[in-house]
């Protein structure tokens, strides 16, 4: 249903089933999939994609203009997957030019309320953003991650698959996979042994994960000493490949 307040731009498109709720705006250049519901006062600008069974709570803007100074009005696009849960006053900007021209976020996020999301981030699936949390521009998110409330991650930061982001920490390295970090600047403190209980890892596993996070962050190696250890152990270790891609990925230096 699409309510009578609303408006829509004659050059959206929208699944026949989608909600719209009162007051609520989709621009041009919008495409909206099945099941998903908008509620009153949200605002979505184009070119924007938006998958199916999403729910985006009020007051939201979503696919507006990169805060960026030096952008200037490019026709860059904002990719929304599958089942994500985007509340109250979230805001999710396109991409720019300065990258690939696109921002992305997948299926199954849940995003609460406050929430900021910059230009040019590419998040995965299954993530968590509490409430405040913020992603400076080029920030790219694995699968399963979780961000504490008020939490942040600065500009090209890397954060691996099945981290956690501590209440308030402030991110200014790449996070390898799996690993958990606090203060600000964040720092390592071991790695996320709950969420990967949570997640069906088996005892061996952790352990096996944990024993590689040792080597980069407790036997005083170089890192391209550990990195050789982790590799001949991820031979029978498969689990250890998500940490060790991470590792070698890194651009920013990894946290400390």
């Amino acid at each position: 249903m699409i309510h009578p307040t609303a408006i829509i731009s004659e050059s959206a498109k929208l699944a026949d089933d989608v909600q719209v709720g009162p007051y609520s705006i989709i621009g041009d250049n919008v495409e909206i999939g099945r099941g998903t519901r908008i509620d009153g006062h949200v605002v979505v600008n184009g070119p924007t994609t938006i998958g199916e069974d999403n729910h985006i709570y009020q007051f939201a803007s979503i696919g507006d203009d990169p805060q960026d100074k030096k952008y200037a009005d490019e026709p860059t696009t904002l990719e929304i997957g599958d089942r994500n849960t985007i509340r109250e006053f979230c805001t999710i900007s396109r991409g720019t030019t300065q990258d690939k021209g696109e921002t992305i976020l997948g299926d199954d996020n849940w995003i609460m309320a406050y929430v900021h999301i910059a230009h040019d981030c590419v998040i995965g699936n299954k993530t968590i953003m509490a409430n405040n949390a913020t992603l400076a521009g080029h920030v790219h998110v694995g699968d399963w991650v979780i961000f504490g409330g008020f939490s942040g991650a600065h500009q090209f930061c890397k954060i691996g698959a099945h981290a956690f982001i501590g209440m308030y920490a402030g991110v200014n390295r790449d996070v390898p996979a799996y690993v958990t970090v606090s203060g600000t600047p964040g720092v390592p403190r071991g790695i996320n042994s709950e969420g990967l209980k949570r997640r069906d890892f088996s005892a061996e596993q952790i352990r096996n994960i944990k024993d590689a996070y040792r080597l980069v962050y407790r036997k005083g190696l170089k890192l391209s000493e550990a990195i050789e250890e982790i590799a001949a152990r991820a031979e029978s270790q498969p689990e250890l490949n998500l940490f060790l891609d991470t590792l070698r990925s890194s651009d920013r230096g990894i946290v400390r």
